[in-house]
């Protein structure tokens, strides 16, 4: 009988202190109550309480957890009605507030998550809400984050994982983008037109001030060259001068066949006519080129030459008119 008795106790013994011994895994932390009333807090290992004192009261999840939140119909500032949804990634740290503080942790946060979206994004306008999601995400990151300090809670991260407008607004804003893109091609058309009128005008500009140079710059070479032939056409007028005042009068003679040579060439030249009839005294034009042998000859010195005029000898000229017909053609 006391071998019976001391079996059945040590089986007894033998369940108790399995009961007493809690094991916690890494990543989990369980809230310890004395008779119902919390006291401490399991961490992941060994940990003995005994047990009928002792129990476990919540198994916590200490990892970082990620929640969904359901999509919502929302109305914008300026009433454009949009669905949205979102994930909420949140973190223990404190096991007991997790455990007391809230009734349902996850449907708290759920909760609190959705009321503060519809607020967030309903005091935006529906541009906003599309292209301003970081701003979002940081102000309801940033309420919530508060809202859930009492329980222990930390929100690491909230992020808006679609926004969906109606379809009318979807073909309103695809015309609206359409309708943009053309005017900044128009734009940018305009401004390469402006500045291809730029350049262009610019090159007429520095053409016309390079025309100009070179008008100026051969205005002066012609108005250099007139003087240079003024003076030539001085130098020889005053020798044809200095040559009159010794009494050599075959210096005229040189001027007068110059003259009647280049009015013969322009007879020659005249548009009006085919065939042009005009008197030629041959012999005055004989005496005119002799008269120019005897100014060349002065000019080099000819003694003999000068012996024979001063000695009376001249050309005859005769006072016949003869026509004389040129054929242009």
């Amino acid at each position: 009988m006391i071998e019976i008795l001391a079996a059945a106790f040590a089986v007894f013994a033998i369940i108790y202190l399995m009961m007493s011994i809690k094991i916690v895994r890494q990543g989990y932390q369980y809230t310890i109550e004395y008779f119902g009333r919390f006291t401490t807090v399991a961490r992941p290992g060994f940990n003995f309480f005994p047990a009928f004192f002792y129990g476990v009261g919540r198994k916590v999840n200490m990892m970082e957890q990620v929640l969904d939140i359901p999509g919502q119909e929302i109305i914008t500032k300026d009433n454009a009605m949009i669905s949205t949804d979102g994930v909420v990634f949140f973190q223990v740290l404190d096991a007991a507030k997790a455990a007391y503080e809230v009734s349902d942790l996850y449907n708290a946060i759920m909760n609190l998550t959705t009321t503060n979206l519809r607020t967030v994004m309903g005091s935006m306008d529906l541009d906003e809400t599309l292209s301003k999601r970081d701003e979002i995400n940081a102000r309801l990151l940033s309420v919530i984050d508060d809202a859930t300090t009492p329980w222990g809670v930390k929100i690491t991260r909230i992020e808006i994982k679609d926004i969906r407008p109606p379809q009318d607004i979807v073909n309103a804003m695809a015309r609206q983008m359409k309708a943009e893109r053309e005017k900044r091609a128009n734009i940018l058309d305009a401004e390469g037109a402006r500045a291809s009128e730029i350049l262009r005008s610019e090159g007429e500009k520095q053409g016309q001030i390079l025309q100009a140079e070179g008008r100026k710059e051969a205005a002066f070479r012609d108005a250099e060259a007139r003087e240079r032939e003024a003076e030539a056409e001085a130098k020889a007028t005053k020798v044809v001068s200095d040559a009159i005042a010794g009494g050599n009068s075959a210096a005229i003679n040189y001027f007068i066949a110059q003259d009647y040579v280049k009015a013969i060439s322009l007879f020659a030249t005249s548009p009006n006519a085919k065939t042009i009839l005009f008197p030629v005294e041959a012999t005055q034009l004989i005496g005119t080129l002799g008269g120019i042998g005897e100014l060349a000859r002065d000019a080099f010195g000819d003694k003999s030459a000068s012996e024979d005029r001063s000695s009376g000898t001249q050309i005859p000229i005769t006072r016949e008119r003869q026509p004389v017909a040129r054929d242009k053609g």
